[in-house]
Formats: C-alpha cells, sequence, structure tokens
C-alpha cells in the first residue's frame, strides 16, 4: 500500500488566526525599526566582548541594517546585514496577513508538513547559511567595527 506524502508547505485559509506570535513579534521589530528610524541607533551598546576583539557573529551589523531596510536603502541594508532585510520585510509581510485577517476574519495558514528527514535538511540548510553568513560578517569586520570602539 502506498503512503501518501506529505507536502513541504500547505497555505490555507482558516477561519482562527493560528500565529499569534508572528504578528505580536512583527508589531515588535517593526515598532524598534520605526524607533530606529526617527531617533537613530540606540544609544547603548549592544555588542559582547568578542565583537571588541573583532570577531563577528552572523547578526553583527543587525541593528544598523534594520535602520536602514525600514528607510528602505536595501544597498546599505545587504551591506551590513542581508538577513536584516528578510526580518523587516517578513515583519510587513506577517502585518499585512493580521490586516487582512482582522477585517475579512480568514487567516492566511502556511503550515510545514515535517518529516524527520526534512527537519534534518533544513537544519543542515539553516547551519550551512548561518556559517557562510558568519564568514561573510567576518570579512567585513572593518566596516561593522566602525564607530562601535574596540578594546584593543
Amino acid at each position: 500500500m502506498p503512503t501518501a506524502t506529505v507536502p513541504f508547505l500547505r497555505l490555507r485559509v482558516e477561519p482562527v488566526d493560528r500565529h499569534r506570535w508572528l504578528t505580536v513579534g512583527a508589531v515588535l521589530a517593526l515598532g524598534a525599526a520605526a524607533l530606529m528610524v526617527t531617533f537613530g541607533l540606540p544609544p547603548v551598546d549592544l555588542h559582547g566582548p568578542l565583537h571588541m576583539l573583532g570577531i563577528m557573529d552572523p547578526f553583527c551589523g543587525g541593528t544598523r541594517a534594520a535602520r536602514y531596510a525600514a528607510q528602505g536603502d536595501l544597498a546599505e541594508a545587504w551591506r551590513h546585514n542581508p538577513l536584516s532585510i528578510v526580518i523587516v520585510y517578513g515583519a510587513l509581510a506577517a502585518l499585512a496577513r493580521a490586516g487582512l485577517g482582522l477585517v475579512t476574519r480568514r487567516w492566511l495558514t502556511l503550515t510545514i508538513g515535517w518529516t524527520p528527514a526534512r527537519r534534518r535538511r533544513v537544519i543542515a540548510v539553516v547551519l550551512v547559511l548561518l556559517v557562510l553568513l558568519e564568514i561573510r560578517q567576518q570579512l567585513r569586520a572593518d566596516l561593522l567595527m566602525a564607530g562601535t570602539g574596540t578594546w584593543l
């Protein structure tokens, strides 16, 4: 007897919002980006000790990049950290989903059909992408450390 394959992604319309956490996260992310666009970068140093030693992590430059992405300067956002573009515009999409759901009382729900093999593959791809982003960010250490101060 053949087994039915589970689709990897499934988009459905449902009468309830099963992803309220996504809307809350989007509001918080876009609120932070809007504050940075309005008032500038945070006045406190958000960097860890490794940054001060010249060791970047995959998220270095993310605050400045999120501000650039929120301002619509995608080239500068990409230059600092491409992940910020995904986060800012993903948050905008989540907010659009919430607005559409509030108006229509129908919620777009994207579900992932996880299997053990799919989970392993997705984890492997995410890890490879994070390593590549880490290498990229380390190659841009001079840009990312500009104006942040150092211990050396």
